[in-house]
């Protein structure tokens, strides 16, 4: 016992430095005061000053835990309960774990607890269970303050700020940056076809999935997301809400057929006539690539669809020219037709009878707070079931009027598409067929094209 001191220990949050009675000074004079009073002389000092006290990932209460488990302490005094640890696993962890098994006594002067008496350890699971209660109190009044700000449109402030954007405490909201362009950038360059990694390469970027995720992140449209609900947001746009939704439905229909951009012109779109299994390219030499239908090769037998099948290898480059003699033929065909402004106007009419389910809502829920009535009740029920079936709705128009601005994006690209095609790069030249085309079926040397719905 000679050799052992007491461990005098100190703990502020960055919130509770301003406060009068928690400085790191206030607590020391304190606690060096009880020492002295107790006769106790050799004591250091543990002070983990700006840490949180919902965890033990604290440099000194880890050096603590270090001396008492070594032998080397005779006390631990704090000036209060919730300075040792908020959670009331952890005080308990420390105090039965660390703290008893090595003959530590444990202090706390501002609630007159002594673990040394049965009294003491008592009062100790007590008052640990009410500083869990007040931390988790004090995270609900956070989170619901953090909700009213997103609602009035600020950022939530503190944390990651995305991607393209600064935090402006003073505003309180996301300020476009130098790298905002580049955002804007990345959408481009994914619609006109360009892969993740692509992107992430010129970007300077280390990894696609970054790429990914600067795409979906709904920030970028000027919203915020909190718990699962949107807020508008006081913050300027990087992208349109057009852009966002054309570029997630790029990768919904990317994903689903697993295309690779800068691969072969026709990778994932050639299928075999014969059996009605997927073609692949493979190297032929040095003539080129021919298509092969994966229920001859074998390589991959999930693929097969008939071991017996009896479809030839046929050239690779024969196919795609003919395949791009034909999107010729069927560009100079399509003409472009007003179906985006039908769209809009759809949309219009289930905003205004959304806007007008809203207020009948409001009204009958004004009417029921001031007398329950089960005719009023049901009338809600009702309302809601009406409201979220317009939202439903409008929900789906969105998805169309996207769908439609991709087909007539689609449909200007390729009105000239046999004058351009020469100055396109492969990675555009495989966009626009991506855009078009939904299959290409094999049978012998014979071809048939099936263009997507326009």
């Amino acid at each position: 016992m000679e050799e052992r001191w007491a461990a005098i220990y100190v703990r502020v949050s960055t919130e509770a430095q301003r406060e009068e009675g928690y400085s790191i000074e206030a607590q020391r004079e304190a606690l060096t005061a009880y020492c002295v009073s107790k006769g106790i002389a050799r004591y250091q000092y543990y002070i983990d000053g700006g840490f949180s006290g919902s965890n033990l990932n604290r440099p000194q209460i880890q050096r603590l835990i270090r001396d008492a488990e070594e032998g080397r302490l005779s006390h631990v005094i704090v000036y209060k309960l919730d300075r040792l640890s908020r959670s009331q696993k952890d005080t308990l962890y420390l105090i039965e774990d660390v703290l008893n098994p090595h003959g530590v006594a444990f202090v706390s002067l501002n609630e007159s607890m002594d673990t040394g008496t049965p009294m003491g350890r008592l009062m100790l699971g007590i008052l640990s269970a009410f500083a869990q209660l007040e931390r988790e109190n004090i995270r609900e009044r956070t989170r619901m303050g953090m909700r009213e700000r997103v609602r009035a449109g600020y950022w939530m402030g503190g944390g990651r700020v995305p991607f393209g954007y600064d935090y402006d405490e003073e505003q309180g909201i996301l300020v476009p940056n130098q790298d905002a362009e580049r955002v804007r950038e990345m959408y481009r360059l994914y619609l006109e076809g360009y892969s993740p990694q692509n992107i992430a390469d010129l970007m300077g970027l280390k990894y696609d999935r970054l790429v990914i995720q600067i795409l979906k992140r709904k920030t970028n449209t000027g919203v915020i997301v909190f718990r699962g609900q949107e807020y508008p947001g006081r913050h300027q746009p990087l992208v349109s809400r057009e852009v966002y939704e054309e570029t997630l439905l790029a990768m919904e229909e990317r994903s689903r057929k697993n295309l690779h951009s800068g691969s072969h012109l026709l990778s994932g779109l050639i299928y075999c006539g014969r059996c009605g299994a997927k073609m692949r390219y493979q190297k032929w030499g040095k003539r080129g690539h021919k298509l092969v239908c994966y229920s001859r090769q074998g390589s991959k037998p999930y693929l097969v669809r008939d071991p017996g099948c009896t479809q030839e290898y046929v050239w690779a480059d024969e196919v795609e020219d003919a395949v791009v003699e034909d999107l010729f033929r069927f560009s100079a065909e399509k003409t472009l037709e007003p179906e985006a402004e039908t769209r809009k106007s759809v949309r219009e009419l289930l905003e205004k009878q959304r806007e007008k389910a809203e207020r009948k809502l409001r009204r009958l829920y004004s009417l029921y707070s001031e007398g329950e009535d089960e005719t009023l009740r049901e009338a809600v029920r009702e309302q809601q079931k009406e409201l979220a079936s317009l939202r439903e709705r409008i929900s789906m128009e969105e998805a169309r009027q996207t769908l439609s601005r991709r087909k007539k994006k689609a449909l200007e690209k390729i009105q000239s598409l046999r004058d351009v095609w020469p100055a396109m790069t492969p990675m555009e030249r495989r966009a626009v067929v991506d855009q078009v085309i939904e299959r290409v079926t094999v049978t012998g040397h014979a071809l048939s094209i099936a263009y997507k719905a326009f």
